[in-house]
């Protein structure tokens, strides 16, 4: 049997053999520390048996993959120890995140700051075991029975919903099994740099009309110096944090008698105007001319423009007259009727219409984040009236002022996504291909890395 390595050498070996045995025919150091496996770009645990010709790389906990493994082995030693330590807790789902994990749990009474001290103490007693993590195979209905007899009901909700005949793996270290793909760790002696954040409501499945469950965050990466690095980094924004800030130098404040609405100091509002006078004069100097429109607006507008329907359940509303009106989410509607209010010849287009638009949605309180998660915001809003031919110059120009404004003046970089059609949409197929169409040529013209977001566009239009 040949096996293929990354470098191009070929192992042989005359029977069958697991990723362990393939990792110390390389080396010993590399059999030790290695969390996982490839075979043929498929990931695999340390303890899948190969019996055939492949191509197989060894995952060491330094590759983005080895971090992926260890931070959601990481999730399921959090929920072990929590398992341990609070009988009777429910577990929910656990997933690996940007540097760490969460895991949501129902538990019987809710964690405390304290309690994650005790946490993260028995998950270190837990890796000191050196439990070995075994992967297991059962059909979907064994599996609903052993979760009900379990009491894990969140987990018999999941299973139930899986297509029926489908063969489904799970992990189990010591006494606490978990629904999972993999791959993970080999045992929990590998898992030794965490550290866990805090806890947060998190409503099961994101609905709010289901329970708010109990979500633990961590910290998970391989090794000790690099928790440490990350901790410090964390510890050095705090220092920065915009609320702090905001408060130390009086530029704006928030209040309980409008969460979410921040009131803007004197200071605030010096720095304000500068921003809002930069914003002006180079909007200006690319051809925008300013517009206001109204922060509330008729129903039937709202109606017409699709929002009533995709987007009502985050807008204000009120009564006027026996008539009821939406405070504005977006300025879109409002820079149409500018258009519509005379008549333009094509040799007008384009016209760009710039508008700093306030706007109100409702967040749930538990998202509200100083300035960053907000009900209130002033948003910089252009519209632009354009001809189809016109519209990847149009976008290449957006890009250049976004460029100018945040690389040039701020050295700010960003990443591109072109997000696409969603299933709740309006328009027809061949407008939305028309304008992904533009929006991708526009991003090769000018040369610009993108990532493709399928079906995360607005319902009225596809997004950069």
């Amino acid at each position: 049997m040949k096996v293929i390595l990354p470098s191009g050498d070929i192992k042989e070996f005359e029977n069958s053999v697991n990723m362990f045995e393939i990792a110390k025919s390389i080396s010993n150091s590399l059999a030790k520390k290695a969390v996982g496996a490839k075979v043929d770009g498929v990931e695999v645990d340390m303890s899948y048996v190969l019996d055939r010709d492949a191509n197989v790389e060894i995952i060491t906990p330094e590759t983005s993959e080895g971090e992926e493994i260890i931070k959601h082995s990481t999730a399921h030693l959090l929920a072990q120890a929590v398992i341990r330590l609070f009988p009777g807790t429910k577990v929910a789902i656990g997933p690996s995140i940007e540097n760490g994990f969460y895991y949501d749990f129902d538990p019987v009474e809710q964690f405390t700051d304290e309690d994650l001290a005790k946490i993260e103490a028995e998950m270190k007693k837990i890796v000191k075991e050196n439990i070995k993590v075994e992967r297991i195979e059962m059909v979907r209905e064994e599996a609903i029975e052993h979760f009900k007899n379990l009491g894990e009901t969140y987990k018999v909700e999941i299973i139930e919903s899986i297509p029926a005949n489908e063969m489904l793996t799970f992990y189990k270290q010591g006494d606490f099994i978990d629904l999972c793909r993999g791959p993970h760790v080999p045992s929990t002696s590998y898992l030794k740099a965490f550290k866990l954040k805090s806890v947060a409501g998190a409503y099961w499945r994101g609905d709010s009309n289901n329970k708010m469950l109990q979500r633990i965050y961590g910290f998970a990466f391989a090794t000790e110096p690099q928790l440490k690095a990350h901790l410090k980094f964390l510890e050095e924004a705090e220092k920065r944090d915009h609320r702090r800030l905001g408060k130390e130098l009086e530029l704006f404040f928030t209040s309980d008698f409008g969460p979410g609405f921040p009131f803007f100091l004197p200071n605030g509002m010096k720095m304000r105007n500068v921003l809002t006078d930069l914003w002006r004069r180079e909007h200006e100097k690319a051809g925008y001319e300013m517009i206001q429109t109204p922060i509330m607006l008729n129903k039937e507008l709202w109606e017409t423009s699709g929002h009533w329907m995709n987007y009502r359940e985050n807008m204000y509303t009120s009564e006027i007259d026996e008539t009821e009106f939406a405070i504005k989410p977006m300025n879109c509607p409002g820079g149409v009727l500018v258009y519509k209010y005379g008549m333009h010849s094509y040799k007008d287009l384009p016209i760009r219409a710039g508008e700093l638009g306030i706007v109100h949605r409702h967040e749930f309180s538990g998202a509200l984040h100083g300035l960053m998660r907000v009900r209130n915001f002033t948003q910089d809003d252009a519209h632009i009236f354009m001809t189809p031919e016109q519209i990847e110059d149009e976008i290449i120009g957006v890009v250049n002022l976004i460029d100018k404004f945040y690389r040039g003046l701020f050295g700010f970089e960003y990443a591109i996504e072109l997000s696409t059609r969603p299933e709740k949409a309006i328009g027809s197929q061949e407008i939305w291909d028309k304008a992904e169409s533009a929006l991708e040529g526009a991003l090769k013209k000018l040369g610009r890395d993108y990532k493709l977001n399928p079906g995360d566009g607005a319902f009225y239009g596809p997004k950069l």
